[in-house]
């Protein structure tokens, strides 16, 4: 992954609910000259934020066995302007359902309590995962899950 838009899983429900955290610092490298004297965080990096946070939910529900590939948004709303660097953002993801071809589910971000951006769904394609190993280790060293966590229970820092 050559960007990463969360910075840890804090909860992880098996197959159903995943929720993460991304602080969006002014240090970014995707804002760095790009918005002149006022850097604000483009509303498509908090959508590849809901995406990258929400398919690692549906990885993990298959047993790292599949990979998910983004292939539909819908319902994309800002709903927020709060979009200068500098805030740590909540990142929440559902499944709504999961087969061995695709999912659907849907994500939002929030700050404080304030919800800043919402997808109403999201859908992936998925495919055999040619490392089911390596995918695995990509997810924990990504997220910090950690294997010996129970993350069924979703209880704080998984």
């Amino acid at each position: 992954m050559r960007f990463l838009y969360f910075d840890r899983v804090d909860r992880l429900e098996e197959g159903r609910r995943i929720v993460g955290t991304k602080t969006f610092a002014l240090s970014e490298e995707y804002l760095e000259g790009h918005f002149g004297r006022q850097a604000l965080v483009p509303a498509t990096i908090l959508m590849e934020s809901m995406a990258q946070l929400l398919g690692w939910a549906i990885v993990h529900a298959h047993g790292f066995q599949r990979t998910a590939i983004v292939s539909l948004v819908e319902g994309f709303t800002l709903t927020s302007a709060r979009l200068r660097p500098g805030f740590a953002a909540t990142i929440t993801g559902e499944i709504l359902s999961n087969s061995a071809t695709d999912s659907l589910g849907r994500a939002w971000i929030s700050v404080e309590g304030e919800q800043l951006a919402a997808a109403e769904r999201i859908i992936f394609t998925h495919f055999p995962a040619e490392d089911p190993a390596a995918l695995e280790a990509l997810f924990r060293y990504c997220s910090g899950v950690d294997r010996r966590a129970s993350p069924a229970q979703g209880e704080g820092h998984v």
